[in-house]
């Protein structure tokens, strides 16, 4: 009965996307970050959903002529780069061609989507509408999973959605942890208080999920988001009593397994897998520096064959950091260009706050400059433990900040000339009349 329904759904949808493009990319976009269709079952669940969406939207591209240009800023052009480093990288792998040919389509096609979605988001409403999108995504699994935790007492994980990158409980963790501050933003910026309620219930839900996954690399980035939160909290008082109160709630409900689990962060030494993992970063950069321009392609970590070349007594496994798997995959070049993506969302998200000082018609934006740089403190502690280098979700984050920088920026302009001075072209050397001082500003709310 499911997938009847989320078929008739889906068709119902697809002609919605040829209409208007940036409907298809909300569709692409929950197909991609939720994954609804491994909910069902039956034949829909094996559909290739993504590419039909991908495809409907490209048609409605050429139909409504839509987007006008390419929006041009540091992620979209850093976006660019990385498609041809991994398209280099791939031609030149060691590893099996055919899967390192499967994951360069996979990871290509999510950039160019990303690039579309980047040229699609071109005012408040569009950003704030992929948020909700992006928000509902993962912050399904979040309130499903921590209703889960309370009821069982926390003596199960969490899991995310089956056959999908987030599927491990320490990748749905951190994808949780990723969403939160999302949840926050839109939290900000909602009028009606239910939906506010509404949304703080979801964000206590989804600590639980985050806590009840049993990630070890989850808890610490738990202390991350928190600490970081609090420092761009308004109220750093009021806001650092609520959020210790849910981190404290969350990790005080766990059960003694819980707690055993994580107090094995103090004797890495002991663990099997702590210690696999440190052996895994060293292989990785010892591929990294045997190939330090190329990498070893795509799966390069990952095949026997492959790690023989620098140590044959090392495992030859996922990496288990997004640091340590794109220098392994790619060398240093391409390493780097993926680290500047990340920075140039930094730069956007720590430049807005300022940008709209003072400006309440453009608040919208600081809030969720602020909320990104959380954002991207989570994935960064969070990812440090997991192999989640080309998760499309967190460079979505990026390309939304690059967009509302660019709305801003654009509605700043459009202000100036109303509060420049003008000249009476007759008053010969007579002092400039301002003119339009008294006029509303333009607003892009």
């Amino acid at each position: 009965m499911r997938d009847i329904v989320f078929t008739a759904v889906m068709i119902g949808l697809l002609p919605l996307a040829v209409a208007r493009p940036f409907i298809g990319v909300l569709l692409w976009s929950w197909i991609s970050f939720m994954n609804p269709h491994r909910e069902i079952w039956g034949p829909a669940s094996h559909l290739p959903w993504a590419a039909i969406v991908f495809g409907a939207t490209a048609l409605g591209c050429l139909v409504a002529r839509e987007p006008r240009r390419f929006e041009s800023n540091a992620v979209t052009l850093l976006l660019l780069l990385l498609m041809a480093c991994f398209t280099l990288t791939s031609a030149t792998a060691l590893g099996s061609p055919a899967l390192v040919w499967s994951k360069w389509d996979g990871v290509f096609k999510a950039l160019l989507m990303l690039l579309l979605t980047a040229a699609l988001l071109t005012d408040r409403q569009r950003i704030h509408a992929m948020v909700w999108m992006m928000a509902i995504a993962i912050g399904f699994y979040g309130v499903k999973g921590g209703l889960f935790t309370v009821l069982n007492g926390g003596s199960n994980r969490v899991y995310g959605p089956p056959e999908s990158m987030i599927f491990d409980n320490n990748h749905m963790a951190t994808a949780m942890l990723v969403s939160l501050p999302l949840m926050n933003y839109l939290r900000l910026q909602s009028r009606h208080r239910l939906v506010r309620w509404g949304l703080v219930a979801a964000m206590v839900l989804t600590l639980f999920a985050t806590v009840g996954s049993y990630s070890r690399g989850a808890l610490l980035g738990c202390a991350a988001v928190a600490l970081v939160l609090w420092w761009r909290s308004r109220h750093k008082l009021i806001g650092g009593a609520v959020i210790a109160a849910a981190l404290v709630s969350a990790i005080t409900f766990m059960p003694q397994q819980w707690v055993d689990r994580m107090n094995t962060l103090s004797t890495y030494e002991e663990d099997a897998s702590a210690m696999t993992r440190l052996e895994l970063w060293e292989t990785s950069l010892k591929l990294a520096l045997s190939r330090p321009l190329l990498g070893t392609g795509f799966t390069g970590p990952y095949q026997r064959a492959v790690v023989d070349r620098v140590d044959p007594s090392a495992p030859a496994r996922a990496v288990h950091s997004i640091w340590f798997e794109l220098l392994a995959e790619h060398g240093f070049p391409t390493f780097f260009a993926w680290v500047g993506l990340t920075l140039a969302g930094l730069a956007y998200a720590l430049r807005l706050p300022r940008l709209v000082r003072g400006r309440p018609e453009l608040a919208w934006a600081g809030d969720l400059g602020s909320m990104v740089q959380v954002c991207i403190v989570a994935y960064a502690v969070g990812g440090s433990f997991l192999s989640l280098s080309y998760w499309d979700y967190y460079w979505t984050i990026l390309a939304v900040v690059a967009a509302a920088h660019a709305v801003v920026l654009r509605s700043l302009r459009q202000e100036a000339p109303a509060s420049a001075p003008a000249w009476r072209p007759s008053a010969g050397l007579a002092a400039p009349v301002p003119v339009g001082s008294g006029a509303r500003r333009a607003s892009v709310a």
